[in-house]
C-alpha cells in the first residue's frame, strides 16, 4: 500500500472529514478525497459511508484505521527516541494524573521545572481514566494505585491519607468537632459517592455518614471540595498533600484517617532511555523529598 495514502487516510478518519483533514494536511478537499478514492480501489473496498454530517468508518475502515493509528505510535516513539538522543532536555511529555494531585500539588511545584528546563513542553491530562501508557495515550502517569498494565516501569513515590480539614473562620462560628458523633452538627464536604476517586476516600465517606451528618456539599473533585472549605462551608474531607501549600485550614478530629494510598509513577519501558522522562521524574522524586521535609518540619514544631 501506498505509505502517502495511509497517512491521508489516517488524518480523514481522524477528522472525520475531507474538509477538516484537508485543513491539516495542507491539501484541497478534492485532493484529499481522490487519495481516498484511489485507496478504496487498490483495496477493493469501502473505507467510510458518506453523510450529511461528515464520514463514518466501514468495518473495513476500522481495521485499516487500527494499523495506521499502531503505525503512528510506533512512528512517534522512534521519534521521541531520535530527539532524546540529543543532550538537551527539549519536546513534548504527555503527563497524566488525577485532578486533585495534578491541580493542587502538581502544577504548583512545575515552576522549578519550567526554570531547569525552558525548552519542554507538558501536555498535562487531568483526569481520574486511567490512560493507556503501552498504547502511548500518555507518556508518564502519577497515580493513586500500582499500574495493573504490563511493560511498565513503576516507582512509588509516597503515600498518602485522606483527613478532616476545616477553616478558622468555620470553627469560631461552629466550634470544633471533638468526637466523630460531632459531625451531626456540622456540614460535611466531600466528593460525591458517583465520582471515581480512591477507594480509602469513598471507605471512610461512608463511614462519616453513619454520624447522621445533616447536611453535605459533594463535589466532583478535590480542588472543589478544598475551595469549599477554604470558603467556611464546613468540614471537608481531603488528601493530606494540600496541607503543605494551604496552612491556614485546620485538621479536625485528629483521629480520624482513612487507610494510606499508595503513589506510584509509570511510564513504558521502551522510554527507558528518553531524557524527557528522566527529567521529569527525577522532578517529582526531588519535589516529594522536599515535601516530606517540610512536613516533619511543621510536625516538630507543633
Amino acid at each position: 500500500m501506498d505509505w502517502d495514502k495511509l497517512r491521508i487516510f489516517h488524518a480523514v478518519a481522524d477528522a472525520g472529514s475531507l474538509t477538516h483533514a484537508g485543513d491539516i494536511l495542507h491539501l484541497s478537499q478534492s485532493a484529499v478525497s481522490r487519495q481516498i478514492r484511489a485507496l478504496e480501489e487498490s483495496l477493493n473496498t469501502t473505507l467510510f459511508h458518506r453523510h450529511a454530517r461528515g464520514l463514518i468508518l466501514t468495518e473495513q475502515g476500522e481495521l485499516l484505521f487500527d494499523a495506521t493509528s499502531s503505525m503512528r505510535r510506533r512512528i512517534d516513539t522512534a521519534a521521541a527516541r531520535i530527539r532524546d538522543s540529543e543532550e538537551e532536555v527539549f519536546g513534548e511529555l504527555r503527563v497524566t494524573t488525577a485532578t486533585g494531585f495534578g491541580s493542587l500539588w502538581l502544577t504548583p511545584r512545575m515552576p522549578a521545572l519550567y526554570a531547569k528546563y525552558p525548552d519542554l513542553k507538558i501536555d498535562l491530562m487531568l483526569e481520574e481514566r486511567v490512560l493507556d501508557l503501552p498504547m502511548r495515550e500518555a507518556d508518564i502517569a502519577i497515580r493513586m494505585k500500582e499500574p495493573s498494565q504490563a511493560d511498565l516501569i513503576r516507582k512509588r513515590l509516597m503515600t498518602i491519607r485522606m483527613r478532616l480539614y476545616a477553616s478558622p473562620e468555620y470553627l469560631a462560628q461552629r466550634g470544633t468537632p471533638e468526637k466523630a458523633s460531632d459531625l451531626s452538627n456540622h456540614r460535611l464536604i466531600c466528593q460525591s459517592p458517583n465520582t471515581p476517586q480512591v477507594s480509602a476516600g469513598a471507605v471512610m465517606v461512608q463511614e462519616l455518614l453513619t454520624h447522621d451528618i445533616p447536611s453535605m456539599l459533594t463535589v466532583n473533585n478535590y480542588f472543589g471540595v478544598l475551595q469549599a472549605t477554604i470558603a467556611g462551608l464546613g468540614v471537608g474531607l481531603l488528601p493530606d498533600y494540600v496541607i503543605e501549600d494551604f496552612p491556614s485550614i485546620v485538621r479536625v478530629l485528629p483521629d480520624l484517617e482513612s487507610a494510606e494510598v499508595p503513589v506510584f509513577l509509570a511510564y513504558p519501558e521502551e522510554l527507558r532511555q528518553s531524557k524527557r522522562i528522566a527529567a521529569f521524574r527525577d522532578f517529582v522524586v526531588d519535589e516529594i523529598f522536599e515535601h516530606r521535609r517540610r512536613l516533619q518540619t511543621a510536625e516538630r514544631e507543633r
